[in-house]
């Protein structure tokens, strides 16, 4: 393993973990984007891309230049927020990196949002600056022009006009960091709540380099032979890592899918690109599954296939290793945590377990009374190490329940057996991980009663025949309304309209009333009992 020096950072890999030391005016981006550079790895290939570009260390630390001088000649002031909607592409690259340089704090946004969700996070952020890719356009532009207040800077990635590209064409492609701390906010990544509203999880400029190198390099081994493809997307913490921390930590390259990732696409992605890495979630591992079944796809390059943002079922790691031959290491990790803090090793991957603790982190297990519990005993989970977020913004009141001090308290149950491994055994409340993307029942419910038929609703989880949760939707209908396909179909479909894709109820039930507490409250627990039930049904229908 390399040692890596910068005059703000020490990391000597003698020890396990490595030992890292952070000096005064530490500003991430410098061992990130210009430590190449100095290192003489300026014409090497940083990022590769689906539409043909090629991105070397050096094109990159122009582009976090030029973009971060941009963003300082709008005026913006150190710490401002800069909201990205931006896809996978090399400018979402320059503007966080770039960002970060300037002392500006990025803020990347889930790409799948409507309108509501941009303007709510816009006005809770306070941010400065909303910068978008074309896209996405037509949900960002409303809620740009109703937040209150509003960002001082709107710009697209490209178009007509002026864009952050035509910016970036007179702006200079030197840029002296912006001296910080280690322990100083650097990026925010929002993480859906039991309420459904989003919250800001506050990152610090050292956590980047703590998950890169202990889970990354020391895990994982990823060095500069590798070429890395993540089909999750940069948006959130998962990919993020992925793609756009490990890779350039490691002095490896990576690939960017711009598209949506479905199984045509990432398995052409590796057979056009020959990565060794490959990152994905249990629902497309699921979906490439099937698609093998009928068409060929070769995947001999990979020597590393990771799996998080949702439990990784049994069933799939039997499966695609009896297809494919390769293992799936699964692990956990959360937007608090900014990556995987729990997972399985190469040589050591069981199905259905999610492996141990990355070294550098403490993970518990405890009870009501976080006290510890015993191997083999069900509790909560709760996770110490350096790169769990400071806080959340503008939310105290969910910072004191969920950040304990040193621990993290996850919100995931789990068991550890006598081999030190853990397994996952559910949430600890109501929400909701759909194609590894955390999402509300409460925002479903509310959706699904503005229809005018709809009296009541309920959401819950329901495991489908991989073994992965989907909302299962329980509704009671107005006087007089009759239940039909049709109806079920079209309040799927006012479902799509209203939330981001993913979210839609893939089945939906009728009922006269919905199962209550004396108080008025939802029986959630009886609703997960009937869908259990309803598994086995040969009569259920499930929506389109």
């Amino acid at each position: 393993m390399v040692e890596v020096r910068t005059p703000t950072l020490t990391v000597d890999p003698a020890t396990s973990p490595a030992t890292i030391r952070f000096g005064p005016g530490f500003n991430v981006a410098v061992p990130f984007i210009d430590r190449h550079l100095e290192e003489g790895r300026g014409d090497r290939t940083a990022y590769l891309t689906t539409t043909g570009r090629t991105v070397t260390y050096a094109d990159l630390a122009a582009g976090v230049n030029r973009c971060g001088n941009v963003l300082r000649g709008q005026g913006l002031n150190p710490g401002a927020r800069v909201i990205l909607v931006v896809k996978d592409c090399p400018e979402f690259l320059f503007l966080f990196w770039g960002a970060i340089k300037a002392g500006l704090v990025p803020v990347p946004l889930n790409t799948l949002l409507r309108t509501a969700d941009y303007r709510g996070i816009i006005e809770d952020s306070g941010c400065a600056a909303v910068i978008w890719s074309p896209e996405f356009a037509g949900e960002v532009v409303p809620a740009v022009q109703a937040a209150d207040p509003g960002p001082a800077v709107a710009l697209p990635v490209e178009g007509e006009g002026r864009t952050l590209l035509s910016l970036m064409d007179a702006a200079a492609d030197t840029l002296a960091a912006e001296p910080a701390d280690a322990m100083d906010p650097c990026f925010w990544l929002y993480s859906s709540g039991s309420t459904g509203r989003p919250k800001g999880a506050v990152h610090r400029h050292r956590d980047m380099v703590v998950t890169s190198q202990w889970f990354g390099r020391e895990v994982l081994g990823v060095g500069p032979e590798d070429l890395t493809f993540s089909a999750s997307k940069l948006f959130f913490a998962y990919g993020l890592g992925n793609a756009a921390t490990v890779p350039l930590w490691t002095g490896s390259p990576a690939v960017l899918l711009d598209e949506k990732p479905t199984p045509v696409n990432t398995l052409a992605v590796i057979e056009r690109f020959r990565p060794t890495v490959y990152y994905g979630v249990p629902t497309l591992y699921a979906a490439q599954l099937q698609a093998l079944e009928t068409t060929h796809a070769d995947l001999s390059s990979l020597r590393l296939c990771f799996s998080a943002g949702e439990p990784l079922p049994a069933e799939i790691f039997r499966r695609w290793r009896a297809r494919t031959g390769l293992t799936i290491l699964d692990g956990i990790g959360s937007t608090e945590a900014l990556h995987i803090f729990l997972c399985s090793r190469p040589g050591d991957a069981q199905p259905g377990s999610s492996g141990r603790p990355v070294p550098g982190y403490d993970v518990r297990i405890v009870d009501d009374t976080d006290a510890e519990v015993p191997a083999g005993e069900v509790g909560r989970l709760q996770v110490k190490g350096w790169s769990t977020a400071a806080c959340y913004w503008n939310n105290p009141e969910q910072t004191a329940a969920t950040m304990r001090g040193e621990w993290l308290d996850t919100g995931d149950t789990f068991r550890r057996d006598a081999d030190g491994r853990y397994q996952y055994c559910g949430r600890s409340n109501d929400m909701l991980k759909v194609g590894g993307i955390w999402c509300s029942p409460i925002e479903i419910e509310n959706r699904i009663v503005t229809h005018p038929d709809v009296l009541e609703a309920a959401v819950v989880g329901r495991e489908d025949s991989d073994g992965l949760v989907k909302p299962e939707a329980w509704v009671v209908l107005r006087d007089g309304v009759r239940e039909s396909d049709r109806l079920r179909e079209a309040l799927v479909r006012h479902c799509k309209d209203g939330l981001a894709p993913y979210k839609y109820p893939r089945c939906i039930h009728f009922l006269d009333d919905l199962p209550k507490t004396a108080t008025g409250k939802i029986q959630r627990f009886r609703l997960r009992q009937m869908a259990a039930a309803e598994t086995s049904d040969p009569k259920r229908q499930d929506s389109p």
